[in-house]
């Protein structure tokens, strides 16, 4: 329980703040900007990585469970309640949001600017990207370790940064399903809720090709 706690609280904190950036830059006309919204969300996840590592792994992320689990790094019985808990955290985030901003329209919704296939074609490049760099820095199905939150945190901003005006760079469908869901932005979500789990599972034979063989070094049972 403290670990599907700690997905919960953390994917929490997540959309609240990285959403959160979103909408607060829309009634500030712009006071946080693209780039600090990008930040945001690296940061928080750095944070979150160094705080929740070591409990739950801090996947807070559907699309990394899934990644974890397809290298053999995560036990398949702990994928259901790992993915539930994370998208109760983030609906329990844009809930309070909603409360905070009833005004907003979006919630920090993820909506393509484009086509959606191009959308579709970004988000699942930029969480293979994503999931390869997590699995790099990870030991066992756990991000940990002097630089692993740095990595992660970075790659985020990066990503956000350059994809964000046009796909929102969500990699999560947690985060792209609460605002979606309580904003009533349905419309593309298919997009979010696809492209990142495809992501994810393209990551992990490229990550086993690069680096030659997958990790032994922990048996599933002990990385759960």
């Amino acid at each position: 329980m403290r670990k599907l706690t700690a997905e919960l609280f953390g994917t929490f904190v997540l959309v609240f703040a990285g959403t959160g950036a979103i909408i607060i830059n829309e009634v500030s006309h712009g006071t946080v900007s693209h780039v600090g919204i990008s930040l945001t969300f690296g940061l928080v996840v750095l944070a979150l990585v160094y705080a929740l590592g070591d409990v739950s792994g801090a996947h807070l992320n559907p699309a990394v469970t899934l990644g974890f689990f397809l290298a053999r790094r995560f036990e398949a019985r702990l994928i259901l309640p790992y993915v539930l808990s994370q998208c109760a955290g983030a609906l329990l985030a844009s809930v309070l949001l909603r409360l905070l901003f009833p005004e907003n329209g979006t919630l920090g919704a993820t909506l393509p600017a484009g086509a959606p296939f191009q959308s579709f074609v970004l988000e699942v490049v930029l969480t293979l990207m994503l999931m390869f760099v997590i699995l790099a820095v990870s030991t066992g199905a756990k991000e940990k370790g002097m630089m692993a939150g740095v990595a992660v945190g970075a790659v985020i901003t990066l990503e956000a940064l350059f994809a964000g005006p046009i796909c929102g760079a969500s990699m999560n469908p947690a985060r792209s399903l609460a605002p979606a869901l309580v904003s009533g932005n349905l419309g593309n979500l298919w997009v979010y809720l696809t492209a990142p789990f495809l992501g994810a599972v393209l990551s992990v034979p490229v990550f086993f090709y690069i680096h030659d063989r997958p990790d032994r070094t922990k048996s599933p049972a002990r990385d759960g």
